[in-house]
């Protein structure tokens, strides 16, 4: 409790004695506070003071004193309540003139400073005035008060004061066991022996009772056979359950030994506090009926008792038991399945916390029904209306009747229901072809069955007699028209309050075929029914169960054909809730046609659910180990140890609910060491269906080769990690609910070692249990919002075990995934319930249990994420006011469209704790194309942002609230929205909107920019449009530069500008190369070297527009589907790499032509080679490398169309064949080079090859080092924390490519003529020419005027041959 007072330490307690003075001032609690600035005043002063003012009396008197006294320095306080613990009570106080006895000290209240509040807390025994307590699921009593009496938090400050009260006065009923004989003068109250014990009793009684807070007196009501059993009634305050018992033991201190009092035995009843509730008021037979018992008092150990039966009730096929605690409230129902009349009597409700027994008792009656008709009839098949009619004698709530009929002859009609009467007739015609000559005196048994809304059912029989109108003409007006009747075979007319519609919808009457072999499967087993309808024309088709519960859509399908439809109802894994009668229904209008199946499910445990002790374990070849399979249910099976082959008998052991298999394997008696060995259990059920358990490995080893030994874990070797599951290891287990998850130990030394432990507490095992049964039980969608309600609940109060075990919060996380799955709507109080889960789950205690489950499991929080989704898209709040919910870790909003007042969606959400902030806004004109009475649903998490996987490789931190958006309905238009986020880190790098895309990182999901960029930010926020709905935040990346900023801004100038120069450059060198191209080919090594060429520039070419493409896409923020990303990716890849490989061949190609001088080889053959080499290679990595990534989705980055390096380094299928491409090609240049200037002897070729070569090592010289360096700046762009230079570089190395290999391969290589003429054609002496001639070490000018001057200097200078010379 807050208080605004400034104190640093204050302490009050309540001082009790009795005193033979009488005092002049009130007796009631008196508080004297003192303040900082009045330290000076000590307790005993304040005592002094009220003393003073007392006069003197004979009678003596008992006083209640309030005494507060403050500590500047807090450990005082510990010292004061030990000293205070220490003292014998009475105290005897010999004043002058009075004697005073100090009957008790107790410590009510403790304040202490926290910040700039106060906050008191009160001490056992005390507490605040209940008319002032908040009654709220975050409020919770921290010590063990009295049941039913706690109050945590406060509506405002109490009348006298921020300080606790003795609690309000009660009157418990007690008893405790004398282990005496009983003798019969104790049932006579008048009896000495009676008077003796009640004396001496109630004296104990007092003294030891008499510390209790509030203590009025305590009586002795009687006694009891059975030994002794005292039963005495306690007046007191609501102590706390550590001073009653310390008070009991008091009481046997107190009392003389021979009464020899059972200290164990003392118990307390209370029969007012339990409300007991029964659903429905009137019961009749075979109704199903709740009994609810209600009660503040936390305890979920609660039975239930038939008082005319005389036995506790358990969980059988007919009653059902539910207990659970929420909202500060223990509730316990009780379902009685198909009531009889043997059920009637009263039921008795008790709880039972530690000495404490609660109990509330109901009467139920049962009322038998009783339906009314007329036994026989006989209908006249003459076309006239006939119909046969019953009654119910009884005022019930029907919901609705049925027909069935049995016999040879199908006729449809139509039935209708009288509420007023309570009374169903079928109506119907039957003409003579129905009704043939051959057919006359046929019997139709037809059954009217009344049902219930609570599941009583009600039916009678009518005989009717059919006989043609030809054969018994005279019988016709003998026939009441009243009891004429005829009803489809096999189907079910049912009728609900509405009447029916009795025109032509009896025409789309059905007949319906279900299969009709017999279903039997045990658990775990498939099955399916399939029903056929000749009748195509239906308005609806369902399943439900002989208890009126629909099965859920997701377990059948139905196919509508030209002649009639058909339902199949599949299950893939059956289990005991699907045992029973199955109905198909196909409705048209008010007109149902119904088939009935009977499914018999025989018990089988379900694989999963079989635990298996070791998973694996080491057994020493001389050894033994006992292996053990355990399930939760007893059931008829025959369980064997299968080995291979080899069968070993099963003993079986009952703990509790727990049944246990077990077998002490002896590794002597297998000839299997040094081998590792598969042991399985093998249920067989009464049916003789079979289940195998999981694996349990036995590594059968030497033994001297074990160092490590323990009896529960087992044995090993050094280094051995294994694996077993909670519930069979050292972690503290209870039998009646067992921890989940496994733990691992290695062996290290001569001890087992705890390595990783992802143990589940036994409540979250429980409700995982639950959760897995939930999704399989074919009425999910009506135990969901129970079970939601319920986790809700349970998790806010174990929220410390969630918070110190990583299992228990992944168990959590995947109960919420679980039932995200189940395919229903969640109303407004399920996704309270969800969210309230989720608050608790994202809390700043569970941070830490989050960073160690994401160490174990990557996408735990996207699993979160991507639940909690689904639960939003599900959420549908009808007519009521749209749902809002705020809570420390989560806050949500929420607007369901409506087309006729439609407005802009707008929510802010404002997390103070956490100090950040964001709003969301949908313009109107998108919500126009929405369905009406879609909902839009927008959360928000302060803390997810740090729980949500990073990535790492590029430093990417979420610095911001985590929003997400969902619409109930698919979004076929294109979508806009707007969301601005308080920005935590406004100075550093880069801002980019991003979305936390699921199928990233193999489906572990990451952050993503597609389809979401910045559009506007001043430093405090950030403003973000998307045009699509999911997950949004904010990210910095510190390495890049911001687009807006001047440097970005120059880079994108660089890329655009110097691509497209590039570009051209490129198709101009193109252009050259085919003019010139049979003048400058004339041998061999020429017509290899300019293949090279314009291969290469074709190929840069390519890459280069594909790139340039992509990237003017992405930049303004078009969508580009995957698909179209990989393939760009792909061309790119595959284009820049034969870049590169073409200056392989280039390099390669010259190399061969200097070493093998004599060695000749035919221009097609080097031309295949280099084809092979230039575009084989390039393909068959660019193939590997997409085969391998894209199965994953990781084969491009997340946000740009290139190779991945975050996730798979895939760009290094890239960088390392250019990179040695490059160290090749350089290495060849120096070689050849040096060979050229300085020849051997021999080595002579002739004047035109050797200019050509030469001409080659000058490209590749100038060449290779451009586009390898490029490449290589690239590269280092890739890391983080590369320097900016390295951006810059690599921006303008690589737009001039296209230029370089234009001036360098092309164009100082060339001289050409035009044929036929002494014209030049192209010529080098423009003055430009001749100054980059000059430059380069050349003057003059060429001209080319015939064919032979061109072959003999087709290879002219080159900036290369400047260089290198």
């Amino acid at each position: 409790m807050k208080s605004p007072r400034r104190i640093t330490l204050c302490l009050m307690f309540i001082v009790i004695y009795s005193s033979k003075a009488t005092l002049n001032w009130n007796s009631e609690s008196a508080i004297h506070p003192l303040s900082l600035d009045e330290q000076e005043l000590s307790g005993e002063e304040a005592l002094r003071q009220k003393q003073d003012a007392a006069t003197k009396s004979s009678a003596a008197e008992e006083y209640t004193i309030d005494i507060e006294i403050s500590f500047e320095n807090a450990s005082s306080l510990d010292s004061v309540k030990a000293y205070l613990n220490s003292l014998s009570f009475p105290i005897l106080e010999n004043y002058t003139d009075q004697i005073t006895n100090i009957v008790s000290i107790n410590v009510t209240t403790v304040c202490r400073l926290a910040a700039s509040e106060t906050w008191c807390s009160c001490e056992p025994g005390y507490g605040w005035p209940r008319e002032r307590c908040l009654h709220n699921l975050t409020c919770q009593e921290h010590d063990v008060f009295l049941p039913g009496h706690q109050c945590s938090c406060l509506k405002e400050l109490p009348s006298k004061g921020p300080f606790c009260q003795l609690q309000e006065d009660i009157t418990l009923n007690m008893r405790v066991k004398l282990n005496v004989g009983f003798q019969e003068d104790l049932m006579n109250t008048s009896s000495a022996l009676y008077r003796s014990y009640k004396t001496d009793l109630e004296t104990a009684f007092r003294k030891g009772y008499e510390t209790l807070p509030g203590f009025k007196g305590v009586t002795v009501t009687g006694f009891k056979s059975g030994s002794v059993i005292v039963t005495y009634e306690l007046q007191t305050t609501a102590p706390s359950l550590d001073l009653i018992h310390k008070a009991n033991e008091r009481v046997v201190q107190s009392l003389n030994q021979t009464y020899r009092m059972d200290d164990n035995s003392f118990q307390a009843f209370s029969g007012n506090e339990i409300k007991l509730s029964v659903t429905p008021e009137i019961i009749f037979e075979g109704d199903t009926v709740s009994l609810v018992c209600e009660n503040d008092i936390l305890s979920s150990n609660v039975s239930w008792r038939h008082k005319e039966q005389e036995l506790e009730i358990q969980n059988s096929s007919r009653f059902s038991i539910y207990t659970a605690i929420f909202n500060m409230t223990s509730i316990s129902k009780l379902t009685i399945h198909n009531i009889t009349l043997g059920d009637a009597g009263e039921y008795i409700c008790k709880l039972i916390l530690d000495i404490f027994e609660y109990e509330s008792k109901k009467k139920i009656d049962v009322i038998p029904i009783q339906i009314l008709a007329n036994e026989e009839m006989k209908v006249i098949c003459d076309n006239s209306p006939v119909s046969v009619s019953c009654c119910s004698d009884s005022k019930i709530d029907w919901i609705k009747t049925e027909w069935k009929q049995e016999g040879n002859i199908n006729i449809s009609g139509s039935a209708e229901i009288h509420i007023d009467s309570l009374c169903s007739k079928y109506v119907f015609r039957v003409d003579r072809t129905q009704c043939p000559s051959g057919s006359s005196g046929t019997t139709v048994v037809y059954t009217c069955e009344f049902i219930s809304g609570y599941g009583a059912r009600g039916s009678a029989d009518t005989k009717v007699t059919f006989t043609s109108a030809g054969d018994n003409s005279s019988q016709k007006s003998e026939v009441p028209e009243v009891l004429r009747h005829e009803m489809e075979m096999s189907t079910v007319q049912s009728t609900t309050r509405n009447s029916l519609e009795t025109s032509k919808a009896w025409e789309q009457q059905a007949n319906l075929t279900i299969t009709p072999d017999p279903i039997s499967v045990s658990e775990g087993q498939n099955f399916s029914i399939k029903c056929i309808s000749d009748v195509s024309n239906y308005d609806e088709v369902y399943w439900n169960t002989s208890a009126g519960i629909k099965v859920h859509q997701r377990f059948y399908t139905t196919r509508r054909y030209p002649n009639g439809a058909e339902s199949v109802l599949a299950v893939k894994t059956s289990t005991r809730e699907w045992n029973g009668t199955y109905h198909c229904v196909f409705r048209y209008k008010n007109s149902y046609s119904i088939a009935n199946k009977d499914v018999i499910v025989h018990p089988l445990p379900l694989e999963l659910n079989i635990m298996v002790d070791p998973l694996e374990a080491t057994v020493s070849c001389s050894g033994s180990h006992h292996i053990k399979c355990c399930i939760e249910e007893d059931g008829d099976y025959k369980v064997t140890f299968q080995i291979g082959s080899l069968s070993l008998p099963a003993a079986k052991e009952v703990k509790e609910k727990q049944v246990c298999y077990k077998h002490n394997f002896n590794a002597n008696s297998v000839s299997w060491c040094s081998k590792t060995v598969d042991v399985f259990c093998h249920f067989t059920n009464a049916v003789n269906n079979s289940v195998w358990s999981p694996s349990m490995k036995l590594n059968l080893v030497p033994g001297e080769n074990i160092t490590c030994q323990d009896p529960i874990i087992g044995v090993g070797e050094p280094g051995k990690v294994i694996q077993k599951l909670c519930q069979f290891s050292n972690v503290p287990n209870s039998p009646g609910s067992p921890v989940g998850g496994i733990i691992t130990y290695k062996c290290v030394g001569s001890q087992w070692e705890e390595k990783r432990n992802d143990c589940i507490s036994a409540a979250i095992n429980s409700l995982l249990k639950l959760a897995k049964a939930l999704v399989k039980s074919p009425s999910q969608d009506e135990k969901l919002p129970t079970y939601l309600k319920n986790l809700s609940v349970s998790i806010d109060k174990l929220e410390h075990e969630i918070s110190s075990s990583p299992g228990s919060l992944g168990a959590v996380i995947n109960i919420l995934d679980l039932l995200s799955t189940v395919p229903t709507q969640v109303n407004s109080e399920m996704m309270m319930h969800v969210l309230s889960t989720v608050n608790v789950i994202l809390g700043k205690p569970v941070l830490n249990t989050w960073k160690i489950l994401q160490q174990q499991q990557t996408n735990q929080s996207s699993q979160l994420l991507h639940s909690v989704e689904r639960f939003s898209q599900a959420l549908r709040s009808g007519d009521s006011p749209p749902l809002s919910f705020s809570q420390t870790n989560v806050q949500m909003s929420s607007m369901v469209i409506k087309s006729s007042h439609l407005k802009t969606y707008q929510q802010k959400f404002v997390f103070s704790d956490s100090d950040l902030w964001g709003n969301v806004v949908i313009d109107k004109s998108h919500l126009e194309n929405l369905q009406p009475d879609s909902s839009v649903v927008t959360m928000a998490f302060p803390t997810l942002q740090a729980i949500l996987a990073k990535d790492i490789q590029e430093n990417n931190l979420a610095e911001s609230l985590v929003m997400t958006t969902t619409v109930s309905h698919n979004i076929t238009m294109p979508f806009r929205i707007s969301m601005t986020f308080k920005n935590s880190s406004p100075s550093g790098g880069e801002t980019k909107c991003v979305f936390w895309n699921f199928g990233l990182a193999n489906n572990t999901g990451g952050w993503d920019s597609s389809g979401c960029y910045v559009e506007e930010g001043d430093g405090d926020n950030v403003t973000c449009i998307c045009d699509h709905l999911t997950s949004f935040s904010i990210l910095m990346s510190a390495d890049t530069p911001d687009p807006s900023s001047l440097l970005g801004i120059l880079l994108d100038i660089i890329s655009y500008i110097g691509v497209g120069f590039s570009i051209l450059s490129l198709a101009a060198c193109l252009v050259v190369e085919v003019v010139v191209w049979k003048s400058v080919t004339k041998n061999r090594t020429s017509y290899m070297r300019h293949t090279c060429i314009v291969n290469i520039a074709a190929s840069l070419l390519i890459a280069n527009t594909w790139f340039i493409v992509v990237a003017a896409i992405q930049d303004n923020h078009y969508i580009l589907c995957k698909t179209a990303c990989v393939v760009a990716t792909f061309f790119i890849h595959f284009f820049y790499l034969s870049v590169f490989f073409w200056m392989l061949t280039l390099g390669l190609m010259l190399l061969y032509r200097l070493v093998f001088i004599l060695h000749e080889t035919s221009r097609s053959t080097q031309k295949a080679i280099a084809f092979c080499l230039g575009y084989g290679c390039p393909l068959a990595i660019s193939v590997i490398t997409l085969a391998a990534t894209q199965p994953r989705e990781v084969y491009t980055r997340k946000n740009v169309c290139w190779l991945n390096w975050e996730d798979t380094k895939a760009l290094l299928a890239f960088a390392i064949p250019a990179l040695i491409i490059v160290v090749v090609n350089i290495t060849i240049t120096v070689v050849v080079i040096t060979k050229i200037l300085r020849p051997s002897i021999g080595d002579k070729p002739c004047k035109q090859e050797k200019s050509s070569l030469f001409q080659i090592s000058k490209s590749i010289g100038v060449l290779t080092p451009l586009l390898g360096l490029t490449w290589g700046f690239g590269l280092t762009t890739v890391f983080p924390g590369t320097n900016l230079a390295f951006h810059i570089i690599f921006a303008i190395l690589n737009v001039f490519q296209g230029l370089f290999i234009l001036l360098f391969g092309c164009l100082w290589d060339l001289k050409s003529t035009s044929l036929g003429s002494s014209t030049p054609v192209f010529s080098m002496s423009s003055p430009i020419s001749r100054r980059f001639n000059n430059l380069f070490g050349k003057t003059g000018t060429y001209d080319v005027s015939t064919p032979e001057t061109t072959s003999s200097s087709v290879e002219n200078s080159s900036s290369a041959y400047s260089l290198l010379n």
